[in-house]
């Protein structure tokens, strides 16, 4: 069980690298534009290079930012080629359905031994399928799945059920996370890695009460050592 970070802000990685808490990170086109890397595809693997080197050997997942399959092929193969480390992002399927994108999954595994992270997942079958074809991670969007009105869990739950029976080598990401609670629920659930952005690790680590504890002890402890010096 582990917690991959979301984010490509190299202060915000470090800082919880330095922790020791988080296992990998996880990145995408929509999270780089949002944080500020700039010049296109070369500052996507710049940035990623960074990270990369940063929390070694730790796995860096990083999305390609097409779905022609020749285009994923290749943009996996430059990614991959940064550092031992970098993990690929491949979507289950194409923005119209398309089904093509297995085929790519299959090929990076299996022929060009990369390691693939199949994204934007919302069912268990779905991951079944992606991991038969070869993935080496699995990401459901446990989140988007409570929103659509089902239970996350049971469905992290039966998925690693299946993949175990089946005995595949897939680890289970579970992303979207929506409030701090959602971390324990799925990996109790049974997922392997929960993907956290930086406020929900934070809200996972600092606890009001705790806050209210540590006050209390430094103002009784600065009280005793006032009453040493008297």
């Amino acid at each position: 069980m582990s917690i991959f970070l979301d984010s490509s802000r190299l202060e915000e990685i470090e800082q919880f690298h330095r922790m020791g808490i988080i296992r990998g990170v996880t990145t995408n086109p929509t999270i780089m534009l949002k944080e500020g890397v700039t010049g296109g595809m070369d500052g996507i693997r710049r940035r990623a290079r960074e990270i990369a080197e940063m929390v070694a050997p730790f796995p860096v997942s990083v999305e390609v930012t097409t779905n022609d399959a020749s285009g994923m092929i290749d943009q996996a193969k430059a990614f991959s080629d940064l550092a031992e480390n970098i993990v690929v992002k491949v979507t289950i399927h194409g923005p119209q359905g398309e089904l093509e994108n297995l085929e790519v999954i299959h090929a990076l595994e299996t022929v060009h031994n990369i390691r693939v992270n199949v994204t934007a997942m919302m069912s268990a079958q779905q991951c079944f399928l992606a991991a038969m074809a070869g993935a080496t991670y699995v990401s459901i969007f446990g989140g988007r799945v409570n929103n659509m009105g089902y239970d996350s869990s049971n469905e992290i739950a039966r998925l690693r059920n299946v993949l175990e029976g089946a005995n595949l080598k897939a680890e289970i990401i579970v992303g979207s996370t929506r409030e701090v609670l959602n971390v324990i629920e799925w990996l109790d659930a049974g997922a392997h890695i929960v993907t956290v952005i930086p406020d929900i690790l934070r809200g996972m680590l600092v606890h009001p009460y705790s806050k209210e504890t540590v006050q209390m002890f430094l103002r009784d402890g600065a009280a005793f050592e006032k009453m040493l010096h008297e």
